[in-house]
């Protein structure tokens, strides 16, 4: 998702195909062995087998809203690292929570919000976006997961003490970017 939106965002036209993960095609284990998505194979042959490495690269050739402007920021860079370590580690148990019985869905749910949330919140109640008064690209790198958070209670989390959080992915759900970049009609098969 967050590659999707940084290449639609930078205006560079890609084939999108839908990968089974359970079924996954020849074709994508002979541009990348590590059998992850996203892959984007360059026209020059090169492979990008990373979302975040994508995003940058997409955005290095065209970045029409400076989504890169505070990317190298050490305080930017921290936060998209917690994003993607601890914060998806406890995601994924927190998701996932009956595969990983050594503690509760909500012993998972608080690791998640001390590794990532309660950042968030903080930044989010200071400015509208993660780096201030304009999105960037650690908003944009870190709200796809902030929206499976949300997502696998969300009666608790309309709930739960993080209103500039809310405010925050309630923002980028409803924004065109996201709705364009989630229309299944994209996708080219």
């Amino acid at each position: 998702m967050r590659a999707r939106m940084a290449l639609w965002c930078a205006g560079i036209e890609v084939e999108l195909e839908e990968i089974s993960l359970r079924d996954k095609p020849a074709a994508l284990l002979a541009v990348s062995p590590k059998g992850t998505v996203p892959v984007l194979q360059c026209v020059d042959g090169r492979v990008l087998d990373e979302s975040l490495a994508i995003m940058r690269w997409a955005l290095a050739q065209r970045d029409p809203q400076g989504w890169l402007l505070n990317a190298d920021h050490v305080e930017q860079q921290a936060l998209v690292q917690s994003n993607d370590t601890d914060f998806k580690y406890w995601l994924d148990r927190y998701k996932y929570a009956e595969r990983y019985p050594e503690f509760s869905l909500e012993y998972y749910r608080e690791q998640a919000l001390g590794s990532l949330i309660t950042k968030l919140e903080q930044r989010l109640t200071q400015a509208p976006y993660l780096g201030g008064q304009s999105a960037c690209l650690s908003d944009v790198a870190i709200f796809p997961f902030v929206r499976q958070f949300a997502a696998v209670d969300a009666t608790w989390f309309a709930q739960s003490p993080w209103p500039a959080t809310r405010a925050w992915l309630n923002g980028w759900l409803g924004s065109v970017l996201f709705k364009t970049i989630m229309d299944k009609a994209l996708v080219k098969r």
